[in-house]
């Protein structure tokens, strides 16, 4: 135990002197209650765009704008866009106005954790999420938002605790979803818990 100790400590500042500790942050302008209660979300159009670079590797940290291991090996870019379709269908059903409107997002940084990142412990592993969100009438295509640049990072489950998620069936996958619906659902209105902050932890 000791030994694994010692291992896992060196790991990890091996890992801060190649990447450093940084800040990241859920942040977004929250879009007015009084304007967005006379929506109805009409169509869901998301963009993972095939210009963001993608790695596969089982590293700490890999550089990409794509890190993703949540599901089998495939297409990644068709499986983060599934993801966040999912999100916005859960996050928007609070609105249901007379209005129609269309929210089109379009993904700049999905990079989650490696097997072998997920598999450390201490104060590792972010999920480092960022996209442009803008919301349309459905109607006239006209923008009724300004494109707005979300970050949706968050503290990542790793080591015994993602173990743990993982036997009782709440996966990497349910706990990205799970963020980004709170940021949909309070990025619109304001309903539902604010997952806005910001923290320190060693990822990328």
């Amino acid at each position: 135990m000791l030994r694994k100790t010692f291992i896992t400590l060196g790991l990890t500042l091996f890992l801060a002197g190649c990447f450093g500790s940084g800040t990241f942050q859920t942040n977004y302008q929250q879009i007015d209650r009084s304007i967005a209660r006379d929506w109805r979300v009409a169509k869901i159009s998301v963009e993972v765009p095939r210009s963001l670079s993608v790695s596969e590797k089982n590293s700490y940290m890999p550089r990409a704008d794509i890190v993703w291991h949540g599901d089998p090996m495939g297409d990644r870019y068709a499986q983060i866009e599934a993801i966040f379709r999912d999100a916005l269908q859960k996050g928007t059903r609070d609105l249901r106005g007379s209005r129609p409107v269309t929210i089109q997002a379009v993904v700049t940084r999905f990079h989650a954790l490696t097997p072998r990142a997920r598999g450390m412990d201490g104060n590792v592993g972010v999920h480092d999420i960022r996209f442009d969100i803008t919301v349309f009438d459905a109607r006239t295509g006209a923008a009724l938002t300004a494109t707005q640049a979300v970050e949706a990072d968050f503290a990542a489950l790793v080591g015994q605790a993602a173990a743990d998620a993982d036997a009782r069936g709440y996966t990497q996958k349910e706990e990205i979803g799970e963020h980004l619906v709170k940021v949909f659902r309070n990025w619109l209105g304001g309903y539902g818990e604010d997952p806005r902050n910001s923290f320190s932890r060693m990822g990328r």
